[in-house]
């Protein structure tokens, strides 16, 4: 999940640079290519992955 958040913050980056769009201080394409890599290293490093929601399960044999 947070890497898909990654990459769209990324491409909304990459937007905002192919086209010259000249933005706030906040949200100039470096700022948002520094959030997209912190959400993809997120992912890579395990966090926001999908757990199971029964702590108990059922095998059948």
């Amino acid at each position: 999940m947070l890497a898909a958040v990654g990459a769209v913050i990324l491409a909304i980056a990459y937007l905002i640079n192919a086209t010259s769009t000249h933005t706030d201080a906040a949200f100039t394409p470096f700022s948002l290519l520094i959030a997209g890599a912190f959400f993809v290293a997120l992912h890579l490093a395990g966090f926001g992955g999908v757990r199971a929601t029964s702590g108990r399960r059922r095998w059948r044999r």
